[in-house]
């Protein structure tokens, strides 16, 4: 990685100005425009002052980033030329050729100059991070990063260092790229959020959107995972606010829902022992698909894609389109330089990593919930952790259960979700009855309830895919089991207690109507 200025150091050069020495500093990343103006400024003269650089021999001097440096017992003299002359008119043309070229020169060198200002910028970041600099120190650095960005947007580079944001517009076209500051505030965890970040009791509610970038990146920190893939802590930064912001602002699948799926990864790690099973390279898939899984999801299903034959549809071919929407953002953002946290491992090695994730975040589409459960389950009786293929479907079932694992928290945490998840699904319903689609029962405002949307969901989904991780980690029953058990038994009171309602009012109704009647 390019460490900072040293490698291209200014040029210096000094002139006779009206018989005093004036020395001149400039960047060797100048244009000969911007040279040929410093000289001018230097020796008292207009700017568009059209002049020649002579040494004190009367020979010319190129006015370039490369020109021959001088000393003050050498020096040189600015001379204005005459515009009348059309041996100068002809040097001022030359002159003009040369910077368009240069310019040409320039823009097809945008790859190796934004790789270069990357690694730059990576260098005095990590030097302020890691070095804990004095106060002038820091000064010193934040007035590098300043002459970098306006380097930068100098050259005309728009695209060099920009946070892009790979999200669609209702439309389905692509939104230009953003360019925030990859930077959030660093926080200290007490040791008290330390433990409690371990267990599905977490309260996922009480946190800003920087504490949960915090929290995400001390998880990396403290599994091992930046040491195991040799992750620059910096990138690890950029890329988790570039994750942050390609969550859209949906009411329930946003960011938080993105912590909630990680944390509860990493609850279920820390539960299972799973670092005492799985390699680091399966558990540094595991949480990089639960950070990943739902990334742009648009607030709208599969199967409103599908009967709307959104360009996600026509894209994907009806097959998994969120999903696979999920994965190419995922590595849309890990292909930018400034956000690959795996831009230290093996070419082969990444080529793994990446076909695991892509296969576990595929297996998060609920249309394939039996088929990956069904397979989980022909492997229990023999399970094997030393076998690829019986780990990868453990791996599946777990982001499976992460991924709809609210109702294994408290009732106080959890129900909040679900008032989250039937704001989704009315938003999407309506918007299908307008369209003239299908609507699905579950998702009719004017047909659901909390109880009916989760008691069937609770006792046919979520208990028998945690009670068969059961019977491979028993450890879960008490704390995660326990909890969906006493979820179905709250919301079969509450679905009583509205039915009950329902047919007293019904009843009512009834009576005043046979009283009217007599």
């Amino acid at each position: 990685m390019g460490s900072s200025s040293s490698s291209f150091p200014p040029g210096n050069i000094y002139l006779d100005v009206d018989g005093k020495v004036q020395k001149v500093v400039f960047s060797r990343h100048c244009s000969p425009c911007d040279i040929k103006e410093l000289l001018c400024s230097s020796s008292n003269l207009p700017r568009n002052t059209a002049i020649k650089v002579l040494n004190p021999e009367g020979a010319m001097v190129s006015i370039d980033a490369t020109m021959p440096a001088n000393s003050p017992n050498f020096l040189y003299k600015v001379v204005p030329l005459s515009t009348d002359q059309p041996g100068d008119r002809e040097d001022m043309f030359q002159s003009v050729l040369s910077q368009v070229a240069e310019q040409f020169t320039r823009a097809f060198r945008i790859s190796e100059l934004k790789s270069e200002v990357t690694n730059r910028l990576a260098a005095l970041e990590k030097r302020v991070e890691m070095e804990g600099l004095k106060v002038v120190e820091i000064e010193k650095c934040k007035n590098d990063l300043k002459k970098l960005r306006d380097e930068m947007t100098s050259r005309g580079g728009s695209r060099v260092s920009c946070s892009c944001k790979f999200n669609f517009s209702e439309d389905g076209k692509k939104v230009t790229p953003r360019r925030d500051v990859p930077t959030y505030p660093k926080y200290t965890l007490s040791q008290e959020t330390i433990e409690a970040l371990k267990k599905p009791t977490f309260d996922v509610w009480h946190w800003e959107h920087n504490e949960m970038l915090s929290c995400l990146e001390f998880m990396y920190h403290d599994l091992g995972l930046v040491k195991e893939f040799n992750m620059n802590p910096i990138i690890l930064k950029r890329w988790l606010l570039a994750i942050q912001e390609n969550y859209r602002n949906n009411p329930f699948h946003n960011f938080r829902h993105c912590f909630c799926v990680s944390q509860m990864m990493y609850g279920m790690i820390h539960l299972c022992n799973l670092q005492g099973k799985l390699t680091l390279t399966d558990l540094g898939i595991l949480m990089t698909t639960a950070v990943c899984h739902d990334l742009d999801h648009p607030g709208y299903n599969n199967t409103y894609q599908i009967n709307a034959r959104t360009e996600l549809a026509v894209r994907y071919n009806d097959i998994s389109p969120l999903e696979n929407h999920h994965c190419a953002v995922a590595f849309q953002i890990l292909s930018l330089p400034e956000c690959n946290i795996f831009a230290n491992v093996d070419p082969e090695a990444f080529k793994k990593i990446r076909q695991a994730i892509i296969t576990l975040i595929l297996a998060t589409d609920m249309a394939r919930h039996g088929e990956i459960l069904e397979g989980f389950k022909q492997k229990l009786d023999n399970f094997d952790f030393s076998n690829e293929e019986h780990v990868m479907c453990l791996q599946k079932v777990l982001i499976k259960c992460c991924d709809i694992s609210n109702e294994v928290r408290p009732t106080e945490v959890a129900e909040p979700w679900v008032d989250c998840l039937l704001e989704e699904y009315f938003m999407q319903s309506d918007r299908e009855k307008s369209e003239g689609l299908p609507v699905a029962p579950f998702m009719d405002r004017d047909k659901v309830t909390k109880p009916t949307a989760q008691i069937g969901f609770i006792k046919f989904v979520l208990i028998p895919m945690f009670e068969t991780v059961m019977k491979l980690f028993p450890q879960i029953e008490e704390i995660m089991v326990q909890p969906l058990r006493d979820s179905r038994d709250h919301y079969e009171e509450l679905k009583q207690l509205e039915d009950s309602m329902t047919e007293e009012s019904s009843f009512m109704s009834r009576l005043k109507k046979d009283l009217k009647s007599e």
